[in-house]
C-alpha cells in the first residue's frame, strides 16, 4: 500500500533534510500527542540540528501531553528548541518549573479554536498515521484530539507512516493531499503502563463503584485511581463510554461485557474517545473495529454535547481540595504539576445532563501521610482546576461526600467527615477559624458519637403532634431505653425495624458516624423531658449507594403521621447525600407500612416475597 502511496505522490517521498529545511527560524513544530509521538521523525529531527551548527530556528515545540519522550529539552539544543506543552508530564516537569519549558493553561477543547484563529500559529506538524487503506486515506489511529486541526491548519505536514499504528474508526482519518512529506518507518508505539492500584487506591475504587448505576455512560481519566475503579466495574451491566482517554481498563471492561453501549443515548453503540494510552494488545483491539469511534477533542469535550448524554457520570481525581469544595488538579501552590486538560468540561457537561453526575477522587494524604490533601484553603497560587459548583460526589478512602446543594457549613462538615481521621481536628479548628464552622461546634465529622446539630427540624404531624426530628446523640441511652420497652412484640415484627433491647445493642444505636448509618429521633418535650415517639434510621449498603430504612412507631401514636414525617425526613437526608435510593420491607398485613414510602413521594418498586414487601424508592430515576 506505501508502495502504491509512493507511485501515486512520488513528490511527498524525499528526504529528511528536504523536509526539515522547510523549518523556518522563530517558528511553531507541533508533535502529535502521547503515545502517538511520531518517534522516527523526532529522532530524526534531533540529530539532524547536533549533526548542523547553522541549523538555529529558534523553534518553539508544541505538544499537548509529553510521554517520555522530549529529547529537545535536552540542554545542548536550548539555542534550537523551546518546549511548549498544554499539559506537563513527568519528562518535562522540572524543565517547566525552572522556567526553561513552557505551560500554556487552556481547556483541551479549546485549543483548536486557537489553531484555527492563528493565535497559535502551526508551521510544521509532526504526525504519525496508519498505512493507507485501499481508498488512500490515512488513519491518525490512537490520537486525534488536537491533531487533526494541527494537520488542517499547519503550513508543512510531515508524516511517519507506521504498519504498527492502529487503524481507528470514526473522525480519524486525512487525505494523503493533506499531508506535504511521508516517510515510512515502522515501530512499535509507545505504550503506557499505569501501574497496580495500591490499597488506599482499592478502597477508593470500591467507594466510587458504588455510585456508578447499571446504564450509566462513564468518562474517567487515566492512573491507579482510575485504574482501581474501572477493577470494580465489571459487574455492572449496559455501560457505556465517551471519554477523553482510552484505557486498557476500559477496553478490558469492554471485553468483559460490562460496556456495551447499548442505553447511550448519543452515539449508541460506540465507544467514544479522543485519544488513547495503553499496552499493544489495546491498540490491536482498536484496529478496524467498528464498535470504536474516535473524534476530535471539540467533540468528545464539548460539555454541551456530554450534557446531552443521559445519565453521564464524570469521574475525575485531583491534587488538593479545599473546605468549600473547589479543586486543584494541575499545580500545588506556584508548583506546576499536569494541566487544566479535559475535566472540567466533563464535570460540566455532567451537572447539565440528564440523570449526570460528577466525581471528584483523591486520597486523603500525600507524602506517607504526613500531608493532607483536604485543606482550610487551596494552596496560594494553585491554579483552582474545578470550581465549588461542578462537583456533585468527593470520594476518599474514607468514604463519599455528597455536596451539590449544599451550603458552605455543610460541605465544610461532610469533606471533614471523609478527610484523613488524624487531620479531622485541625480542619475543625481551622473552619472555625473561616467561620464556615460553628465556633461551639464538638465532636469529629465521620467519627462515631458526633452529633451534627445542623440536621435538627421541626415538623407537626397530621395528628397535631410537635415533633422535633433531631440526630441521635450518645445521651440517648436512657430515653430510648423507655421508647423499646414499650413497644409491643406485635409492633417490633409488624414495623420495618431491627430492634435490640439489650444496653450493649442500645450503646451501638447511639454512637453512629451518621455517615453510613443515620438515625433520627422524633421526640416531643412534656414535662421538661424528652419522650421518643418514633425511631427511624438509615443504612447505606456495602454494595450499591442505596440504604435500608427502618423504623418504629409508639404504640399509642400510630396512624398520626409520626412514621411518615420520619420518613419523609430520611429520605431527604438521603437525598441530600446523593442516594440511589432507599429500601424496606414490611409484613404484607402491616397495610399502614405498604403506602407508607408512597406518601412520601417517591417512585416506589415492591417485590412480594415469603410473607413480605420488599420496597425500593428511587431518587430521581430517569
Amino acid at each position: 500500500m506505501v508502495e502504491a502511496l509512493r507511485a501515486g505522490h512520488p513528490e511527498k517521498f524525499t528526504t529528511l533534510e528536504k523536509a526539515f529545511s522547510h523549518i523556518r527560524r522563530g517558528g511553531r513544530i507541533f508533535i502529535s500527542t502521547a503515545c502517538a509521538v511520531p518517534g522516527f521523525l523526532i529522532r530524526s529531527l534531533v540529530e539532524y540540528a547536533g549533526a548542523n551548527p547553522g541549523f538555529l530556528p529558534e523553534d518553539e515545540i508544541i505538544r499537548a501531553y509529553t510521554l517520555g519522550v522530549s529529547p529537545y529539552i535536552d540542554e545542548r539544543l536550548k539555542q534550537n528548541f523551546r518546549y511548549n506543552s498544554f499539559f506537563i508530564g513527568h519528562s518535562i516537569r522540572e524543565a517547566v518549573n525552572r522556567g526553561e519549558a513552557d505551560y500554556t493553561p487552556v481547556f483541551f477543547s479549546g485549543v483548536p479554536k486557537l489553531f484555527r484563529q492563528r493565535i497559535i500559529e502551526i508551521d510544521v506538524a509532526l504526525i504519525q498515521t496508519s498505512l493507507p487503506d485501499p481508498s488512500g486515506m490515512l488513519s491518525l489511529g490512537v490520537s486525534i484530539d488536537i491533531v487533526k486541526a494541527a494537520v488542517e491548519n499547519a503550513s508543512i505536514v510531515i508524516a511517519q507512516v507506521n504498519s504498527f499504528m492502529p487503524r481507528v474508526h470514526g473522525d480519524t482519518f486525512i487525505s494523503v493531499d493533506e499531508v506535504d512529506f511521508i516517510f515510512h518507518h515502522d515501530e512499535p508505539l509507545l505504550e503506557y503502563e499505569s501501574g497496580e492500584p495500591d490499597e488506599v487506591s482499592g478502597r477508593i475504587g470500591r467507594f466510587v463503584a458504588r455510585i456508578v448505576r447499571d446504564g450509566d455512560t462513564i468518562q474517567v481519566g487515566y492512573g491507579s485511581l482510575p485504574n482501581a475503579i474501572m477493577a470494580n466495574l465489571h459487574k455492572k451491566k449496559n455501560l457505556g463510554i465517551h471519554t477523553e482517554l482510552l484505557s486498557d481498563g476500559l477496553v478490558e471492561l469492554i471485553k468483559s461485557g460490562a460496556i456495551n453501549n447499548a442505553r447511550k443515548t448519543i452515539d449508541r453503540g460506540k465507544t467514544v474517545a479522543t485519544f488513547c494510552m495503553g499496552k499493544k494488545s489495546t491498540y490491536d483491539f482498536l484496529h478496524d473495529n467498528p464498535s470504536i469511534s474516535f473524534h476530535t477533542v471539540e467533540y468528545t469535550n464539548n460539555p454541551l454535547i456530554i450534557a446531552g448524554l443521559k445519565n453521564i457520570t464524570a469521574i475525575n481525581s485531583v491534587l488538593q481540595l479545599d473546605l468549600s469544595g473547589q479543586a486543584s488538579a494541575e499545580s500545588l501552590g506556584q508548583y506546576n504539576y499536569s494541566g487544566i486538560g479535559g475535566q472540567a468540561d466533563f464535570m460540566r457537561g455532567a451537572m447539565l445532563a440528564q440523570g449526570g453526575r460528577s466525581i471528584l477522587m483523591l486520597k486523603s494524604t500525600a507524602k506517607n501521610g504526613t500531608v493532607s490533601r483536604i485543606v482550610p484553603a487551596v494552596d496560594a497560587g494553585a491554579g483552582i482546576t474545578l470550581n465549588r459548583g461542578d462537583i456533585h460526589y468527593i470520594v476518599t478512602e474514607y468514604g463519599i461526600a455528597y455536596i451539590n446543594g449544599k451550603n458552605l457549613r455543610e460541605r465544610a462538615l461532610s469533606i471533614i467527615a471523609i478527610a484523613h481521621p488524624d487531620f479531622r481536628p485541625w480542619l475543625i479548628e481551622e473552619g472555625k477559624k473561616l467561620g464556615v464552622i460553628e465556633a461551639q461546634a464538638t465532636g469529629i465529622p465521620g467519627m462515631k458519637g458526633w452529633y451534627p446539630a445542623h440536621l435538627e427540624t421541626r415538623r407537626t404531624t397530621r395528628g397535631g403532634d410537635r415533633l422535633l426530628l433531631r440526630p441521635v446523640r450518645p445521651d440517648d441511652i436512657m430515653i430510648l431505653r423507655d421508647f423499646f420497652s414499650k413497644l409491643s412484640d406485635q409492633s417490633i415484627r409488624g414495623r420495618f425495624v431491627k430492634s435490640g433491647k439489650t444496653a450493649d445493642d442500645l450503646g451501638e444505636l447511639v454512637e453512629v458516624d451518621h455517615i453510613s448509618d443515620v438515625i433520627i429521633l422524633g421526640v416531643v418535650r412534656r414535662e421538661g423531658k424528652e419522650i421518643v415517639l418514633g425511631v427511624g434510621k438509615y443504612s447505606v449498603n456495602d454494595d450499591d449507594h442505596g440504604a435500608g430504612v427502618s423504623l418504629a412507631v409508639l404504640d399509642g401514636y400510630m396512624n398520626r403521621g409520626i412514621g411518615t414525617e420520619i420518613i419523609a425526613y430520611l429520605s431527604l437526608l438521603a437525598r441530600r447525600e446523593g442516594l440511589s435510593y432507599i429500601s424496606a420491607e414490611a409484613l404484607i398485613e402491616n397495610k399502614p407500612v405498604l403506602h407508607l414510602l408512597d406518601k412520601c413521594g417517591l417512585d416506589t418498586e415492591r417485590n412480594l416475597g415469603a410473607g413480605v414487601y420488599e420496597m425500593k424508592a428511587y431518587f430521581g430515576r430517569d
